[in-house]
């Protein structure tokens, strides 16, 4: 029963003796009657004012907590000219008003944070109470190449790849670092904010490949410009001095002549092909930015092919190209792009050895070139280096060859991988869009 009913059944239970009381001295004192019927309006005049006063405070408490209820803190109430109504009004307008502003205050916080969130280069999974990815922000979605609807609510350790096994061993306030098929690098790192006084963890990924890549290539660049100067000088002076050697040669006995003239010549041969060898890593940190142009990517191919396929013959390896004889153009510099083929092919046919297959194919949306073959696959250990410069699996490797291709593609802005796929075959793929 609420107390408005009670105060009701109250003032109606003590009226309704009152007026029976009184009734009784209608027949026994008129004057006594009369003054207590002046008494009894006065009595229910009263009891109406106070009903009005307690209930009037009754009706604001269930506004204001329906409001409350409803998340409605637009809604304020003015005075009514009694002090105690007034007082409790001024503190529910009070209270309104910091509950309006803080939540105003949290949406936009909140507002600010998604934004930042969504538009951060660093990716972001942010788990539920169970430990599953509960939303993922679209650079999380690209580093791990998954969209958003294949992540949410999988956990970290059931991503594909080298995610899975990396993120499952991640331990909280203690970052990682993950190289994925050599050439992309993350730093990873786990911490925990709270939700409703509970505990939840967040995955924050940060891509360090360009950052590393430019450290990487000014320590090694600087180091090979001063070796190119110091060794070029060297042989150019010591290639003249040896040249001029060759002047005395006449004055020898004809015995001695011919071990004479062959000692300069290889001396000389073994100068150039060591020039020859420090040069092509003086091209490597000397490579200049791209100058597109538009190039037909379809006949690109078609002419490394036919430089590649005298030696492809002779090892017996056949080369399967699957695309239309129509032109595919494309923006880029045709010179630099042709060498990062050209080394592609090479290191396909030196995987085979002898007796294999080349594939090349091209797809138009999105423009993209596959080039793959069926040697030996990559180990996993191999597959962490790959890109690692002067790195080589080949005895007499230099180990610029794939660093060379991994600068002209990212100075383009392609994206690339070389991997084995699950057919066994060994595909090394550029997306050029």
């Amino acid at each position: 029963m609420s107390l408005r009913l009670q105060f009701l059944l109250f003032v109606t239970l003590i009226h309704v003796v009152l007026i029976a009381l009184a009734w009784q001295l209608r027949t026994t004192n008129l004057y006594l009657f009369f003054g207590s019927e002046v008494l009894l309006i006065a009595s229910i005049t009263l009891a109406v004012r106070l009903y009005r006063g307690f209930v009037r405070p009754f009706e604001l408490i269930a506004a204001g907590t329906a409001a409350i209820q409803a998340k409605d803190f637009s809604m304020k109430f003015v005075p009514v000219g009694q002090r105690e109504m007034d007082q409790l009004i001024d503190v529910y307008n009070q209270m309104i008003d910091e509950l309006r502003h803080e939540r105003v205050s949290q949406h936009e916080k909140s507002f600010l944070l998604e934004r930042l969130i969504q538009a951060s280069p660093a990716g972001v999974l942010i788990l539920d109470f169970e430990g599953r990815i509960e939303s993922a922000n679209p650079a999380a979605e690209r580093f791990l190449a998954q969209p958003a609807a294949g992540l949410l609510g999988r956990r970290p350790a059931e991503l594909p790849g080298a995610w899975g096994p990396a993120l499952a061993e991640l331990a909280e306030n203690q970052p990682q670092s993950l190289q994925l098929s050599g050439l992309q690098t993350y730093r990873v790192h786990a911490a925990h904010f709270f939700d409703r006084g509970f505990l939840r963890r967040f995955i924050l990924l940060e891509e360090l490949t360009q950052e590393l890549m430019q450290q990487e290539k000014q320590a090694y660049g600087k180091l090979i410009r001063m070796m190119s100067h110091e060794i070029n000088n060297s042989i150019g002076a010591i290639n003249s001095i040896l040249q001029s050697f060759t002047h005395y040669a006449p004055q020898l006995d004809p015995d001695d002549r011919p071990d004479f003239t062959q000692a300069l010549e290889v001396s000389i041969a073994r100068n150039t092909q060591l020039a020859n060898f420090i040069g092509g890593f003086a091209r490597l940190v000397r490579l200049p930015a791209p100058a597109p142009r538009p190039t037909d990517l379809h006949a690109l191919l078609r002419s490394i092919c036919r430089l590649l396929q005298p030696q492809s013959e002779e090892r017996h390896i056949r080369w399967h190209l699957d695309f239309p004889d129509a032109p595919l153009f494309l923006s880029l510099d045709a010179q630099q792009l042709e060498q990062a083929l050209l080394n592609i092919a090479k290191n396909a046919l030196e995987a085979i050895g002898n007796h294999g297959n080349i594939w090349v194919h091209t797809t138009s949306r999105p423009t993209s070139i596959v080039i793959q073959n069926d040697g030996p696959g990559l180990t996993p250990e191999i597959s962490q280096r790959l890109f690692t410069p002067f790195f080589s699996t080949k005895r007499d490797g230099q180990g610029i060859g794939l660093t060379l291709v991994r600068d002209i593609l990212l100075a383009h802005g392609f994206r690339f991988r070389l991997e084995t796929v699950v057919s066994g075959r060994t595909q090394f793929v550029i997306e050029m869009e």
